[in-house]
């Protein structure tokens, strides 16, 4: 009993303290050491103490993502102080008005992300441009966190044909392709691109109507007019991320994103060059913002690598995995429930696949069914407070904090996705 009571006590203070600002490097260690000791993982000693646990998820994490982290960081930094993202902002603006600056942002990061893009670097890449048409149409840059992740956290990132890592896990243990139950999927995301894009701008117009507005930050880019380059210098190296990313990503998987990132980054050094206002500047501020992204994320990475060698944690797996009634129900709210605990759409998917696939495949389930319930389910509740991806992007990218920015996020990452899982559960059922 104590074991599940230190899980979901551990799980509930790091949201608690995620939510109040504390800084990760503490909040998330000192919550997996206590998930650690009311589970009997030994600190220091012995095969999987709380150490080892913790160390090897947080360097794990990092050495699979540094660099994309710092070559999407400098990309976004390159079009910031070059005045490229200003220059794609306000030529969107102008062709389509401001009233539209939002569907501008979301399309761009749903077409990045569909491209194959991962959803951490599509936020680097697209935050100077959100944040520049955030500021033209004054809308509170408060939302910006949640428009970057509607755009490539929902309705791209789980569908069919999605080049995205969290749509071709049950490839591998379900004998599936990446376009299973395409027909569903197609119709889902459809609903929640309608619904959460209505939803978002509804969260928006409301604070406009009671007064919000963009507000001016001191570390905000400054570029004089005259700097400004043509719309088309920004937009190339966007094009180069996302066709190097594309042709590359079936050969060399994750691995394309570093060419992909270090082509665009190239692209922008080459093509706007005399635009740069401050460049070793925005090589400093790039870097140290890499590395700030990916501390706090893999911090929170041991976090849930610490919980996954607990004995609660393997009882609620268990628990989860063989719930009764409908097989796609149950497999939904498994998927949901670990990936909430780990905080990770791909972790939990990870986790439950080995013990769903086969149990579910053996009682007579449409593979391709089980596919999509759990690609789709992975991306609901993950996206909770404490969810590398969430934090990362209100954080380090966004400079918000979880008290101003987490409501709509969570609204259109938690609750968006969760309906999405209803309405593909309720049609595999009926039809």
């Amino acid at each position: 009993m104590l074991s599940v009571v230190g899980l979901i006590g551990g799980l509930l203070l790091l949201i608690f303290l995620t939510i109040r600002g504390m800084n990760l490097f503490i909040a998330a260690p000192l919550c997996a050491l206590i998930v650690g000791l009311t589970n009997g993982l030994p600190v220091f000693v012995g095969d999987g103490n709380f150490v080892n646990a913790y160390m090897a998820g947080f360097s794990g994490f990092i050495a699979s993502w540094f660099f994309m982290f710092l070559l999407g960081s400098l990309f976004g930094k390159f079009m910031e102080d070059s005045g490229a993202a200003d220059a794609v902002a306000r030529w969107i603006v102008d062709r389509i008005g401001m009233k539209h600056a939002v569907l501008a942002v979301v399309l761009a990061c749903a077409i990045l992300t569909y491209g194959g893009v991962s959803v951490f670097v599509v936020a680097f890449s697209v935050y100077p441009m959100a944040l520049s048409l955030f500021k033209d149409a004054n809308l509170p840059r408060r939302f910006i966190p949640a428009a970057l992740a509607f755009g490539s956290v929902t309705f791209t990132m789980t569908s069919a044909g999605s080049p995205e890592i969290q749509n071709w896990i049950p490839t591998k243990h379900l004998g599936t392709s990446p376009y299973a139950a395409w027909e569903v999927s197609l119709l889902v995301a459809v609903l929640m691109a309608t619904f959460g894009y209505w939803w978002l701008k509804r969260m928006i117009t409301k604070a406009v109507n009671n007064g919000e507005q963009f507000d001016a930050r001191p570390e905000d880019p400054r570029i004089p007019e005259r700097d400004y380059p043509h719309p088309i210098t920004g937009i190339i190296p966007l094009f180069v991320v996302l066709g190097l990313s594309f042709i590359l990503h079936e050969q060399l998987a994750q691995l394309a994103l570093i060419v992909a990132l270090g082509g665009g980054v190239m692209a922008l050094l080459v093509i706007n060059y005399r635009h740069f206002h401050n460049l070793s500047k925005a090589i400093n501020e790039g870097t140290t913002g890499a590395l700030v992204a990916i501390g706090n994320t893999a911090a929170v990475v041991g976090f849930g690598s610490v919980a996954k060698n607990t004995e609660a944690f393997t009882a609620a797996v268990q628990l989860m995995t063989t719930l009764p009634g409908n097989e796609l129900i149950g497999a939904a709210i498994a998927v949901s429930v670990i990936a909430g605990l780990t905080g990770s759409a791909s972790g939990g998917q990870a986790i439950a696949l080995p013990l769903l696939g086969p149990h579910y495949l053996d009682a007579g389930v449409n593979p391709e069914q089980l596919h999509r319930i759990v690609s789709i389910s992975s991306g609901a509740l993950d996206s909770l407070p404490h969810n590398g991806y969430v934090v990362t992007t209100i954080r380090a990218i966004c400079h918000e904090t979880h008290q101003r920015a987490y409501a709509a996020v969570g609204a259109l990452t938690v609750i968006v996705p969760l309906m999405g899982l209803a309405i593909a559960v309720g049609l595999f059922i009926l039809f």
